[in-house]
């Protein structure tokens, strides 16, 4: 499929098929995101494939029970906001196939010339390792479509974060920082709108 094609036709899917996804294809997707740039070419991810369904109901579970603690204000609209944020969270579960990514922290050249801290050097940044996750994230959901598959890029799984690295076995100097959810799609969607060229190009000459 041609670039432009692919970057037009990509839309977040949630809804799939009871399709699983060959091993090799996810292996695929997993080597294509680990092409992208970062930070120093450090190449801090890993990325851990989840296709085990007691596995990721018990990780949906941990989510649902994260979201039910949060404290609720006041507001009439309380618990729908926070039953629609929990169906948006752990959708996954239904999902094939859920690639997990996870990172190190990198070390900046800079931390071994000033008197800066890692976090301190890393804000004043604007989070380079997040950046490089992105970009990572970005060549799965862009390959997913390629190879006939849907996709969705999922954060808010991220308020369990603790509970998913013990399920996930997710250990030390790698901390999760995103799920992927990929499966064949149950039906195609029309990818939504997206502000015009004119609200989002400023040309400085």
């Amino acid at each position: 499929m041609e670039l432009l094609q692919t970057i037009e036709r990509r839309s977040s899917i949630r809804n799939f098929k009871n399709e699983n996804v060959p091993v090799e294809d996810l292996k695929e997707l997993v080597r294509r995101g680990g092409l992208a740039p970062s930070v120093n070419n450090y190449q801090p991810w890993k990325f851990y494939v989840v296709t085990n369904k007691e596995v990721l109901s018990k990780m949906a579970v941990k989510v649902s029970e994260r979201i039910k603690q949060l404290p609720s204000n006041k507001s009439i609209a309380s618990k729908n906001v926070k039953s629609q944020v929990e169906w948006f969270a752990t959708f996954f579960e239904n999902a094939p196939a859920v690639i997990a990514m996870a990172m190190e922290d990198y070390e900046s050249v800079l931390e071994k010339g000033v008197d800066l801290s890692h976090d301190e050097i890393n804000k004043m940044r604007n989070f380079p390792d997040i950046q490089s996750a992105g970009a990572a994230i970005q060549n799965i959901l862009l390959s997913a479509v390629d190879m006939g598959y849907g996709a969705c890029w999922l954060s808010a799984p991220m308020m369990a974060k603790v509970d998913l690295e013990k399920i996930l076995f997710i250990e030390s100097p790698y901390h999760l920082i995103a799920f992927v959810a990929v499966g064949k799609a149950v039906r195609e969607l029309e990818p939504k709108s997206k502000k015009s060229l004119d609200e989002i190009f400023k040309l400085i000459d």
